[in-house]
């Protein structure tokens, strides 16, 4: 399969890269509301693609949809060469996938090091606590803090850190950015930039344009339960009016 060019993926063509997901035709339901018209997508082992869109454009029930948490959905997921439509949340963990919503989940009652061990394995080759509190220096000063001491920046910090000690190499992150401050942020690009580094495959929910355009390789962007255009990391200039067009307010 040869892609147009402004499909390569990072300076290659996709035919020369694995796929980590790939998307046909799907359609996603709440109820009688039909809230993802015909998703078409594919991402490589260790690229780094956004969703892109105004609230409401479907991008949160896209990851949801990857992950078996939305009940009523046609068309095909298939992941690291499985299909998974129809299949339990569980077992597509399995596969290899972490999905870290917008709500986060941090178990108040507990302490963050009890939060970080919480989870089972679901792969291997998953981080040791060591390397991530090297990652995350904050968890690790505050390991014995209870949930609810923690700030959002440290809850974010966290969450992304319980998914990395399970194995997951798909990462799904949901607006991991939100309401942080910008020294958190900053963080979590130089954490982002590393996990591609060291071939995480992730796609991102986010709202922040200014903090996902270098991390990309590709930016799909959404609008009302579709994706409109896809705009790869050297087209960003060119392809300016697009993202005025859909993500302006």
């Amino acid at each position: 399969m040869t892609l147009p060019a402004d499909q390569a993926v990072g300076g290659q063509h996709a035919s020369e890269h694995i796929e980590a997901i790939r998307v046909d035709d799907l359609h996603a339901f709440y109820g009688e509301s039909h809230a993802l018209h015909g998703i078409d997508m594919t991402v490589y082992e260790g690229e780094l693609v956004t969703l892109l869109g105004r609230n409401g454009a479907g991008r949160t029930t896209t990851l949801r949809s990857l992950v078996g948490l939305i009940p009523r959905c046609t068309g095909s997921i298939v992941i690291n060469g499985q299909q998974v439509v129809g299949v339990p949340p569980h077992a597509i963990a399995h596969l290899g996938v972490g999905y870290c919503p917008e709500e986060r989940g941090i178990f108040a009652s507990l302490n963050v090091e009890e939060n970080l061990m919480l989870p089972p394995r679901v792969a291997p080759g998953g981080m040791s606590v060591d390397e991530i509190y090297a990652m995350f220096p904050n968890l690790k000063e505050r390991r014995k803090s209870q949930g609810t001491r923690l700030s959002g920046g440290e809850q974010q910090m966290l969450a992304m850190a319980r998914i990395l000690r399970t194995g997951a190499s798909i990462l799904l992150l949901d607006e991991i950015t939100e309401g942080l401050a910008p020294v958190i942020v900053e963080k979590l690009a130089e954490v982002l930039t590393e996990l591609k580094s060291r071939g995480y495959t992730i796609v991102l929910v986010e709202q922040n344009f200014r903090f996902a355009a270098p991390l990309a390789d590709r930016h799909l962007i959404m609008d009302h339960g579709h994706i409109v255009a896809t705009v790869a990391k050297h087209e960003l200039d060119e392809k300016q009016a697009i993202f005025d067009e859909y993500l302006s307010v």
